[in-house]
């Protein structure tokens, strides 16, 4: 296993973005609606500004899950954040020809360190579709807590579905 960085979004994400969601389509699309067919280079541009400009004003954390020498290899972040409860949404996807090398894993393990030394957030959850294995794999080999399944908790391409929640929890970490 290769070791993975988390980096924050910047410009020069911005094509090789595009290039994992255009190759990715059949295996992250599903699950993350942004990932499309003829998704565009002006889409991962908008996508990276956007979450620049949500960083900064501390709405979402979104990174790029980068290799040693730089490559993209996909993405993860922070989002819905509930402020008043201390906890948020967190994500991640890895482009399709680089699944299966625990870069995900290597990548959620950084980011829930990271979101406990820079925010004062004391849960993060993931929520998979419970037909989503591969995310919910890699939920368990980071040590979330599987809490249970909830019914109907995400609608993805105008269909409802049950979603597995996990969660990890600030002394799991620190």
């Amino acid at each position: 296993m290769s070791s993975v960085r988390i980096r924050r979004y910047a410009p020069k994400h911005s094509v090789p973005l595009n290039e994992a969601a255009l190759e990715s389509v059949a295996e992250v699309g599903p699950w993350l609606p942004w990932c499309h067919r003829g998704h565009t280079l002006d889409e991962a541009e908008s996508y990276i500004r956007q979450q620049r400009e949500r960083f900064d004003r501390g709405e979402e954390y979104s990174f790029a899950i980068e290799s040693e020498d730089g490559r993209l290899l996909g993405g993860c972040g922070l989002n819905e954040l509930d402020q008043n409860n201390r906890r948020c949404n967190l994500g991640y996807w890895v482009r399709s020809s680089e699944t299966g090398r625990g870069h995900a894993t290597q990548a959620v393990l950084q980011l829930a360190s990271w979101a406990f030394s820079h925010t004062d957030l004391v849960r993060l959850e993931i929520v998979a579709s419970v037909e989503n294995k591969p995310s919910q794999r890699i939920a368990e080999r980071v040590m979330s807590v599987r809490e249970g399944v909830l019914r109907r908790r995400l609608l993805l391409h105008g269909r409802w579905h049950d979603a597995v929640s996990y969660s990890i929890i600030r002394p799991d970490v620190t």
